[in-house]
């Protein structure tokens, strides 16, 4: 038995060892920690560049020429953007973008904080109704719009039926053939749809803040108001920038939910910029016009940021 063993001990010690394999400098390269993280990136660059960058560089490109559908363009330099000044329409646009977006960021920050603070409770069926809240969020968004042009039709409408049946109205408002209903219609809508996003961004955030802090709130004698207020709100707020940031970024370029819900109607009322691009690139053929629509769209998003910006160092 000892010979066998002393043989195989032998065998083993004469089999080839494998070494690892070297690539030389270049290994040593692609093995440093920030050449491997821009490896990494590469990938979704090259990605974004090709879908977005190109799309980007040539709607700006356009934006200078006077080009329809199949038609040679011609260069007009600011010839589309003087046109857009003198153009009652973009203007109005504009208008409803700046009101579709801030109000609609605010009752979805509002309402989001509200649904955080109530979920952070403990109480039955709480899981299952954390998973709910991601329901507005998870539908896609054309299903879901033509849900709601259901629910808001003026005859067969689930809303003016509520309101008959429960004798509160004889015959329900038209929400979505009258300008102001319009647009409160689609500031609804956006809210219904945005605000898990709010919620669960900002209940992740109160999961973060230390027990200990509300215990020595409520030691040295702060209400549940004086807790929120000292301790809830500042731990939350550069959660709540963050998420109203691209809060408000998603709702100024939202197209599909005011598209397929109005349509920029009626008489122009619910037009948001992206609608009005839309309408003239592909409704009326002006390439060119409708891509100096979508540029000014930039400097319009850029001011809202700094104002908020603004307003969050003031306080």
């Amino acid at each position: 038995m000892s010979k066998i063993l002393e043989a195989s001990r032998a065998g083993a010690l004469a089999a080839p060892t494998h070494q690892p394999i070297r690539f030389g400098r270049l290994g040593a390269f692609i093995e440093r920690e920030s050449v491997f993280s821009w490896l990494m990136l590469t990938p979704p660059l090259l990605f974004l560049l090709a879908f977005l960058g190109y799309p980007f560089i040539y709607g700006v490109y356009l934006s200078f020429f006077h080009k329809e559908v199949a038609r040679t363009a011609s260069f007009v330099g600011f010839d589309n953007f003087v046109k857009l000044y003198n153009d009652p329409i973009f203007w109005q646009a504009v208008r409803n973008t700046i009101i579709f977006t801030g109000v609609a960021t605010i009752v979805k920050a509002s309402g989001g904080l509200g649904m955080a603070l109530v979920m952070n409770q403990s109480f039955k069926m709480k899981s299952f109704a954390r998973a709910m809240l991601l329901l507005p969020f998870i539908v896609p968004t054309v299903l879901s719009t033509v849900a709601w042009q259901w629910i808001l039709d003026p005859g067969m409408g689930l809303f003016n039926r509520l309101l008959v049946v429960s004798g509160l109205a004889e015959r329900g408002p038209s929400w979505l053939g009258t300008p102001t209903m319009a647009m409160v219609s689609i500031i609804m809508v956006n809210t219904w749809r945005g605000l898990p996003f709010f919620g669960i961004s900002i209940l992740a955030g109160l999961q973060t803040i230390p027990v200990e802090l509300h215990e020595s709130a409520t030691i040295d004698g702060a209400g549940t108001w004086g807790r929120f207020r000292y301790v809830t709100l500042p731990s939350l707020m550069p959660v709540i920038l963050i998420v109203t940031v691209f809060s408000i970024v998603i709702t100024f370029f939202d197209f599909q939910l005011v598209y397929v819900l109005t349509g920029g109607g009626p008489a122009n009322s619910t037009h948001l910029m992206a609608t009005y691009a839309y309408t003239l690139s592909m409704g009326a053929g002006q390439m060119g016009l409708g891509s100096a629509v979508a540029l000014s769209m930039v400097p319009v998003l850029g001011l809202l940021l700094v104002a908020l910006t603004f307003f969050v160092r003031k306080d």
